[in-house]
């Protein structure tokens, strides 16, 4: 199982020197991957996530600038939010500048008040995801390219420069349309799953046609400062019998040195494979 770790994005944690020390420490540790979260705004009614929150591919540049090796990853960029084409030369310029370190997990998103607030339609958020994605790698792979659908028309452009390498896309949801969707991809975003479920979704990507290559991680909150250690070992055992390659853990401490304290423990807890 590879390991990744929420960089402190989000909440009291949250500030530049805090994504600064524990980018570097995940990579001195062995970590596969640091993640951020995107929302664009906190409907004031809405009590999660917490509204002081970096913005995620700012926040990921930030952490590149201080690592060399460490995987950069989303988790999950809600694409519906982002005007396609803007989004992918922001993704293509991050994947360059980092020398090829981008993972891209992506979602529809599930705040109606978040849409709202942006004047966007929240009924036809899957479809839009869909063709966005399309727009992405149309506009990585391709000079010039044009793009006809039902949101976007687009004739004739170059996006450059390109990514660094191919950028895998990894597509969260637990909707069989999520699960559809994702097997057209490179990878499978659970979170909030149990394991058994976790197993029937691996299953269901199969049944799909997934190849060997393709990554099921899963988005969990194993904070050894904060739960039983035993717990933590069990359910990390049940995740890997249930098919999953890949682990995102999310703390919740309130310091950058309390976050570092349980990605030490961490790394002790759950048999992971070190980046190397």
């Amino acid at each position: 199982m590879r390991l990744g770790i929420h960089l402190p994005q989000y909440g009291r944690a949250s500030s530049a020197d805090a994504i600064t020390k524990v980018a570097v420490r995940a990579e001195e540790l062995g970590f596969h991957d640091v993640w951020v979260s995107d929302h664009v705004v906190v409907p004031v009614d809405q009590g999660y996530p917490s509204p002081y929150l970096f913005e995620p591919l700012l926040s990921l540049a930030w952490a590149a600038a201080v690592t060399s090796r460490i995987r950069l990853g989303t988790s999950v960029l809600v694409v519906p939010h982002h005007h396609p084409l803007s989004m992918a030369n922001s993704l293509a310029s991050l994947d360059k500048l980092s020398g090829g370190r981008l993972t891209l997990g992506v979602g529809v998103g599930w705040s109606a008040g978040e849409f709202e607030a942006l004047d966007q339609e929240f009924a036809s958020r899957g479809t839009r995801m869909d063709e966005a994605l399309d727009i992405y790698r149309k506009a990585w792979e391709t000079d010039p390219f044009t793009h006809n659908g039902t949101f976007y028309d687009i004739a004739e452009v170059k996006l450059q420069p390109k990514p660094e390498a191919r950028i895998p896309i990894w597509v969260g949801g637990g909707a069989d349309v999520a699960i559809r969707r994702a097997a057209r991809h490179d990878g499978y975003q659970g979170i909030s799953t149990e394991p058994a479920e976790m197993a029937r979704i691996v299953q269901r990507l199969k049944d799909e046609g997934v190849g060997d290559e393709f990554v099921i991680s899963y988005r969990t909150g194993w904070d050894p400062n904060g739960m039983d250690a035993s717990q933590i070992r069990e359910e990390a055992e049940a995740y890997a019998s249930a098919g999953v390659h890949h682990v995102v853990s999310a703390p919740w401490r309130s310091s950058a040195d309390e976050w570092i304290e349980s990605m030490e423990q961490l790394i002790e807890l759950v048999p992971f494979e070190p980046a190397g």
